[in-house]
């Protein structure tokens, strides 16, 4: 019995680390300012009026 409470254990102990990189992952993720949307490239605009 005591064989099936440890891996029982384990797998709750596995399951809440996971869950809280997950969590952890989301929250840095979440944390990093947003880049600005600038183009590297820019075309100069020609009027060319016929």
């Amino acid at each position: 019995m005591s064989r099936l409470l440890a891996a029982a254990l384990t797998v709750v102990v596995a399951a809440l680390l996971a869950l809280g990189a997950a969590l952890g992952i989301v929250a840095l993720l979440e944390a990093t300012p947003e880049q600005p949307n600038t183009p590297l490239i820019t075309y100069e605009q020609t009027d060319q009026g016929s």
